[in-house]
């Protein structure tokens, strides 16, 4: 699913306008309805006080025509209107007339207002601002946001919570609506993804208001939300006549004394997600440990007997992960840079393989071409130097990334994967994976699908995803405490099946049709 900004919504908006002759209003009422549509089917009429805040622009011209929905259908509303601007909108004031010929009339709120009173048991609509916010909002609107954030009512936005910028990092955090519920309309937004904007975004909801479908297709969106569907297409899959060379040769590359635990996680990770044969090489002391607990994984050793100090692969792999548990010591970095010369396969690298090349820039330059680096925030800002915000962030992570000709995978609560100007955004994945060896898993799981020739920037966004959706899988009996690496490696296979399996409903319909 595309994310576009601001500036290709509205021109969205101008393109269906023209392609399916309707007006400004008209679009708005199509927006409304549907926002009402949402509420009416949870609330089915219950006279909860609903209390909805307007601004003076579109967005509160949804408000208004969402109120006037709400009070046809019988339900309890109070409409306030915060009054920051003379420069009102023509639809806001088309549907603020509408409002009136109802006998509904808006409570308007200036700088010299006090306070409306709102109960913890109370709705709240939020339709203050909307995409096109470009300033913070005047002091004394940030009080009554700040005032809705304190309520502890239920608080549903209208496309995007008031006070968010679109394309940059907020100002002032109290002059943001947190946000219970967002209903965006037809795409989601880039700033419910990312860290510093995200937890404004309790949960967010997607209503297709019926924008143009031609416009969608023909326009290039920098982000794109990544999920099932997308990632069904990428799937390879097994042939009746097939063998273990088909699916590639990995090799897991890393370990030091105290820490195997990360390639044995990796190499099991790896030949779970379906690679046809994995070596790991290790320093002597995880010799033994991996050859009785992984008898699937063949086992190398280095000369070293708790790092690595020369790296001698007397295999030829199809791709190498590696960095996972290596250590950073002089010796160990001295090897990672004879064997970078040396080099053929194609290459995923995390951990203490991105520590090394963050104390030495130069080794960027030896990387294959599409090398894939997975770093988390800390190891990001290694490599990258520090960042203004998130939005600065992705821009030197595209930079970083077209300079070096590397796929990054930036992991995070929404792991984002970068190649070149294009950014992929994750959709599964849950809180339980903050835990010791998930990463070693991601860089297992994508190093095999690299092994069974998918392309490395559909391995990394198909890694990633399925990554997620194990860990996802895995929490539905262990919950988030007790989730661990292992338990993400048990739920790959269930993973790949619940990519065919269809939700009950649709398993419903399809029978119907046929």
């Amino acid at each position: 699913m595309k994310i576009f900004t601001a500036k290709q919504i509205y021109a969205a908006d101008q393109f269906t306008l023209a392609e399916q002759n309707m007006n400004s209003y008209e679009l708005m009422e199509r927006a409304s309805i549907q926002l009402f549509n949402w509420l009416h089917h949870r609330l089915k009429g219950a006279q909860v006080k609903i209390k909805l805040f307007c601004g003076i622009g579109n967005n509160g011209g949804d408000g208004l025509a969402l109120a006037r929905h709400l009070q046809e259908h019988g339900y309890n509303i109070e409409v306030i209107v915060v009054n920051y601007s003379k420069k009102r909108s023509p639809d806001f004031l088309a549907n603020l007339e509408r409002l009136k010929d109802r006998k509904i009339w808006p409570y308007f709120m200036n700088p010299d207002t006090g306070l409306p009173s709102i109960d913890s048991e109370e709705i709240v609509i939020d339709a203050l601002f909307g995409i096109g916010l470009n300033r913070s909002p005047d002091k004394w609107v940030g009080q009554i946001i700040e005032h809705l954030n304190n309520s502890g009512a239920f608080v549903v936005s209208v496309d995007v919570p008031s006070g968010l910028f679109l394309d940059r990092a907020v100002e002032n955090l109290k002059s943001v609506v947190k946000a219970n519920y967002v209903l965006s309309f037809q795409f989601p937004k880039l700033v419910f993804f990312l860290p510093e904007t995200g937890v404004f975004s309790n949960q967010w909801e997607i209503l297709n208001i019926g924008l143009s479908q031609k416009y969608i297709e023909q326009t290039h969106a920098s982000f794109e939300l990544i999920g099932k569907n997308e990632v069904l297409s990428y799937y390879i899959p097994r042939e009746k006549f097939s063998h273990k060379g088909t699916y590639g040769h990995s090799l897991i590359l890393g370990g030091s004394y105290g820490k195997i635990g990360a390639v044995s996680l990796a190499s099991r990770a790896c030949i779970t997600t379906g690679s046809g044969l994995v070596s790991a090489y290790v320093p002597q002391c995880g010799y033994i440990p991996l050859q009785s607990s992984l008898p699937e994984v063949m086992v190398l050793t280095d000369e070293g007997e708790k790092e690595i100090l020369n790296i001698s692969v007397k295999i030829e792999p199809d791709v190498i992960g590696m960095g996972i548990g290596m250590g950073t010591t002089e010796k160990t970095q001295k090897a990672f840079t004879e064997f970078l010369d040396s080099l053929k396969a194609p290459l995923v690298i995390d951990a203490d393989g991105l520590n090394i090349i963050s104390l030495n820039k130069s080794l960027l330059k030896k990387l294959p071409p599409k090398t894939i680096l997975t770093p988390h925030p800390g190891e990001l800002k290694r490599l990258l130097g520090a960042w203004a915000d998130d939005f600065d962030k992705l821009e030197k992570a595209k930079q970083f990334s077209k300079t070096y000709d590397c796929i990054l995978v930036l992991k995070d609560a929404h792991t984002i994967v970068i190649y070149d100007d294009q950014g992929y955004i994750n959709t599964t994945g849950n809180p339980g994976m903050a835990t010791a060896g998930s990463g070693d898993v991601l860089t297992g799981m994508i190093t095999s699908l690299m092994a069974q020739r998918y392309e490395p920037v559909k391995a990394a966004i198909f890694g990633v995803y399925l990554h997620g959706r194990a860990a996802d899988i895995a929490i539905e009996k262990l919950g988030y405490q007790a989730l661990t690496a292992t338990a993400i490696i048990n739920g790959i296979g269930p993973a790949f099946t619940d990519l065919f399996n269809v939700p009950p409903m649709d398993a419903e319909n399809t029978a119907k049709k046929e």
